[in-house]
C-alpha cells in the first residue's frame, strides 16, 4: 500500500491548510522578490472574508495607462488651479491693500499677509483630516465635496467688502476646500499606476510650476481690465473645473473589509490607521521631512528681499522666480522618469541628493556677489525642488502599500505645516536683529542637510526588515513541514499495527 493510499480521503489533514502552507510561504516569498523588482502587482484584501474567517491576498495588477491618462490630466489640473492660485497671491495682495486701505499701510499690509499664510498653512494642516476622508468615502466624493468648498470659499471672497472676512472665506473656507481636492489627487495615481508612478507624479506635479509660471501674468491683466472682484469670480471657474475631474477619479483598489456588525459606522482603526506608524521606515520619514523643511522654504520667502538689499531695487528679481519655477517644473518630470528606475525605497536617496543641494545652495546665497551666480544657485534649487516634490507619493507607497497610502500622504503633510509656518518667521526675525539676510541663509541650509542625513537610514531599516520577514516564513515553512512529518509518522504506524492483528 503506498503512502496515498493511506490516508483517508475524508480526513481533514489530508486536505486542511497544512498542506497548503508550505507553497503558499514559497509564493509569498516570490510575490515579494517581484515587488522588489518593480512588479506592478500589490496584494490587497478582497470586499469580503472566507467563511472560515481566514482573509486571502488577491493579487491587484495595475492598469498601467488606459483610463489612467486621464486621471493624470484631472490630477494635473488639480495640483495647478490649486498650487498656482495659492503662489499668485502675491499679486492679489497689492490689489487687495488698495482695495481696502493703501499698499503704504504697514499694519494693513501684515494683516492681510496673514490671509495668504492661513490659507497655505490650512491647505497641509487639514491633510489628516482629508486622509480619513478619503479612507471612509473615496477619493472621489472627497475631491469633488473638497473643489466644490473650495469654489463656494473663493465665491464668497469676491463679494467681500472688508478684511476680516476674507480670513474666514479665502483663509479657511477655501483653503479647506483645496486640501480635500488635492490630497485624493495623489491617492488616486496608485490605483492606475506603479511602473510609471514616478513619471506619472512628476507630471501632475509639474502641473503646478505650469499654472505658476503663466497664472501671474493673466491675473496681472484681468487686475486691471475687470478688477480685483471680477478676477477672483474667474477663478471660481478653474476651481469649477477641478470639481469636475474629481468625478474622474474612479477607484481600483479594493478597500479594506470592515468587521462591524451594523455595517454603518467603519471600526476606530480604520478611522486612525495605527498601521502606519508600526513601519519604523515610515516614522523616519515622517519627521525628517519636516526635520529638513525649517530651512527649506527660507529662500522661497525671503530672497526677493534679499536681492533689493544686496543689488538694489532696479535689478529684475523677478527672474529669479522663474528661474525657480521653471526648473522645477524641469526637475518634476526629469526624477519623475528617473524614480521608475530606482527599485522600492531606494527612491529614498533622490530626496536625500535633493535636500544636501538645496541646503549647500541656501548657504551658496549670501557668498553671491554678483546677480549671475544667483540666478546659478536658483537654477540648481528649483530643479532639486522638483525632485523631492515629485517622488513623495512613489515613496509613500513603497513604505506603506497602496491601502494605507492615503493617510500616509495626509499625516505628512500634515507635518509639514509646522516647518512650513515657523521656519520664515524665525529668519525674518535674524535678519531684523542682525541687519540683513546672511547668517538667516546660512542657517537655513542646515535643516535639510540634517533631515537629508536621517533618511538615509531608511533604506538599511526596510531591507532589514524584508529580511526578518523572510526568515520568519521559511521558519513557519519549515515548522509546517515538520508538524506534517509528525503527523504522517503515527497515522502509519497505526495502520501497519492494525494489519497485523487482522492477519
Amino acid at each position: 500500500m503506498t503512502e496515498g493510499e493511506d490516508k483517508p480521503t475524508g480526513d481533514p489533514a489530508a486536505t486542511g491548510p497544512e498542506l497548503t502552507d508550505a507553497p503558499d510561504s514559497e509564493r509569498q516569498l516570490e510575490d515579494e522578490d517581484k515587488k522588489e523588482n518593480g512588479d506592478s502587482r500589490a496584494a490587497v484584501p478582497p470586499q469580503s472574508a472566507a467563511p472560515g474567517g481566514a482573509e486571502e491576498e488577491v493579487a491587484f495588477v495595475h492598469p498601467e495607462g488606459g483610463w489612467g491618462w486621464v486621471v493624470m490630466v484631472a490630477s494635473m489640473w488639480c495640483n495647478g488651479s490649486v498650487f498656482g492660485i495659492q503662489n499668485a497671491f502675491g499679486i492679489l495682495f497689492l490689489s487687495l491693500l488698495r482695495e481696502f486701505g493703501s499698499e503704504h499701510d504697514e499694519d494693513l499690509r501684515f494683516r492681510t499677509a496673514w490671509v495668504g499664510s492661513l490659507s497655505m498653512g490650512m491647505i497641509f494642516f487639514c491633510s489628516p483630516i482629508v486622509s480619513i476622508f478619503t479612507d471612509i468615502l473615496g477619493c472621489r466624493i472627497t475631491a469633488v465635496g473638497g473643489a466644490a468648498v473650495g469654489l463656494v470659499g473663493l465665491l464668497a471672497s469676491s463679494f467681500v467688502t472688508s478684511l476680516g472676512p476674507m480670513y474666514f472665506t479665502y483663509g479657511i473656507v477655501f483653503a479647506c476646500g483645496c486640501s480635500f481636492s488635492y490630497q485624493p489627487s495623489l491617492v488616486i495615481l496608485g490605483h492606475y499606476f506603479k511602473k510609471r508612478l514616478g513619471l506619472v507624479n512628476g507630471i501632475v506635479t509639474a502641473g503646478s510650476s505650469l499654472f505658476t509660471i503663466t497664472l501671474p501674468f493673466v491675473l496681472s491683466i484681468l487686475l486691471e481690465k475687470v478688477g480685483l472682484q471680477n478676477t477672483m469670480r474667474f477663478l471660481c471657474l478653474l476651481m469649477f473645473v477641478l470639481m469636475l475631474a474629481g468625478f474622474t477619479y474612479k477607484p481600483l483598489i479594493p478597500v479594506k473589509p470592515s468587521n462591524t456588525r451594523t455595517g454603518r459606522f467603519p471600526p476606530m482603526r480604520q478611522i486612525f490607521n495605527v498601521n502606519i506608524w508600526k513601519s519604523l521606515g515610515y516614522r523616519i520619514w515622517a519627521f525628517g521631512i519636516p526635520a529638513a523643511l525649517y530651512g527649506y522654504f527660507v529662500p522661497y520667502v525671503h530672497l526677493m528681499k534679499h536681492v533689493e538689499e544686496r543689488f538694489g531695487k532696479d535689478v529684475n528679481k523677478e527672474v529669479l522666480l522663474m528661474c525657480i519655477g521653471i526648473t522645477s517644473g524641469v526637475g518634476r518630470l526629469i526624477f519623475g522618469r528617473v524614480a521608475d528606475y530606482v527599485p522600492g525605497v531606494k527612491k529614498v536617496y533622490l530626496q536625500v541628493v535633493s535636500f544636501f543641494v538645496i541646503g549647500l545652495m541656501s548657504m551658496m546665497i549670501p557668498l553671491c556677489n554678483i546677480f549671475g551666480g544667483l540666478i546659478a544657485v536658483c537654477l540648481l534649487m528649483g530643479l532639486f525642488d522638483g525632485c523631492f516634490i515629485c517622488i513623495m507619493a512613489p515613496i509613500a507607497f513603497e513604505l506603506v502599500g497602496p491601502t494605507d497610502v492615503s493617510q500616509a500622504i495626509g499625516f505628512m503633510l500634515g507635518l509639514m505645516s509646522v516647518p512650513m509656518t515657523v521656519g520664515p518667521p524665525i529668519a525674518g526675525f535674524l535678519r531684523d536683529r542682525l541687519g540683513n539676510y546672511d547668517v538667516a541663509f546660512y542657517l537655513a541650509g542646515i535643516p535639510p542637510i540634517i533631515g537629508g542625513s536621517m533618511l538615509c537610514l531608511i533604506p538599511w531599516v526596510e531591507a532589514r526588515r524584508k529580511r526578518r520577514e523572510k526568515e520568519a516564513a521559511l521558519n513557519k515553512e519549515m515548522d509546517v513541514s515538520q508538524k506534517m512529518l509528525e503527523h504522517d509518522k503515527p497515522q502509519g504506524d497505526e495502520k501497519r499495527t492494525s494489519g497485523e492483528s487482522v492477519v
